[in-house]
């Protein structure tokens, strides 16, 4: 009886290791492609700093509206004194010898991951497989294809829409005698971390979708703890020190929540209802 409950464990440990090795193994060949254009992708992070962002070409186009309708409100308000930040070359900075070196590594691992990102859910589907109908094993393509896609749309959210207004933020605290001075290990492993973060949030639906088709969650009872998916999204992001990014990682994060909603509304496992015994004469 004890070889019994032992070796059914045993094999799930095999079957791990052998799919974090072939995980592994993705990783790093997918590190070795990106690393020949890393230097480009530092480059793409590296462009909010130079002060020129959708942002500033938004409150120009905004203001050059208001003046043209609303001459009155442009000089009352002084928009026209409102420079924003300014566009200048903000290079980072590094203080130890191979610093650049590891950057580089850590852009290219995560790009590397982002490369094989098919494998690596292709290998989750493979170990929770046995776990899964014969109908439902036949969605690996479905699952792998909309998995990857939901996390690179989440990444190039954050780099594209989120990551210029966080910069563009921290950069108005320009001044007279206060400048930035963006050391290039604090600045690269601050957006990594985030780019991490919200490629996970967008996989928030496709959790809910798996979930909801094994029967573990269903709509209704995500819909009901609405406001503890508020409080978690609060917290989570309270981990970031500043305002601004625990603002930027919390909105998103509640709505993909609302969107799990929905997809086990349609997608999930139909719960049969219950039919009562009939009574004993």
């Amino acid at each position: 009886m004890a070889e019994e409950k032992v070796l059914p464990f045993m094999e799930h440990l095999i079957e791990l290791r052998k799919r974090l090795i072939v995980c592994s193994i993705a990783i790093v060949i997918g590190m070795g492609v990106a690393w020949n254009f890393s230097n480009d992708l530092l480059k793409f992070v590296e462009k909010p700093l130079t002060g020129k962002t959708y942002l500033s070409e938004l409150k120009k186009t905004i203001y050059s509206e208001v003046k043209l309708r609303y001459p009155a409100a442009y000089q009352r308000y002084g928009l026209g004194d409102d420079h924003g930040v300014p566009e200048k070359a903000r290079p980072l900075n590094y203080s130890a010898p191979l610093e650049p070196f590891f950057v580089q590594c850590k852009i290219s691992m995560l790009a590397g991951m982002i490369i094989v990102l098919p494998v690596l859910f292709h290998q989750f589907w493979l170990f929770v497989a046995p776990g899964l109908t014969r109908k439902e094993r036949r969605m690996v393509v479905p699952f792998v294809t909309v998995a990857t896609i939901s996390f690179c749309v989440g990444a190039m959210f954050f780099l594209v829409v989120i990551w210029p207004v966080i910069i563009n933020f921290s950069l108005s605290y320009e001044a007279v005698g206060l400048q930035s001075w963006f050391n290039m290990s604090a600045y690269i492993n601050f957006c990594l971390r985030l780019i991490l973060v919200f490629g996970l949030i967008f996989e928030l639906p496709i959790l809910s979708l798996l979930l909801s088709r094994f029967g573990i969650v269903h709509y209704r009872m995500l819909a009901t703890r609405r406001k503890y998916a508020l409080l978690a999204s609060a917290i989570i992001a309270a981990f970031h020190a500043d305002l601004v990014t625990m603002f930027v990682i919390m909105v998103p994060m509640y709505m993909m929540y609302e969107i799990s909603i929905w997809v086990a509304l349609i997608f999930g496992k139909k719960r049969v209802p219950e039919v009562p015994e009939p009574a004993e004469a």
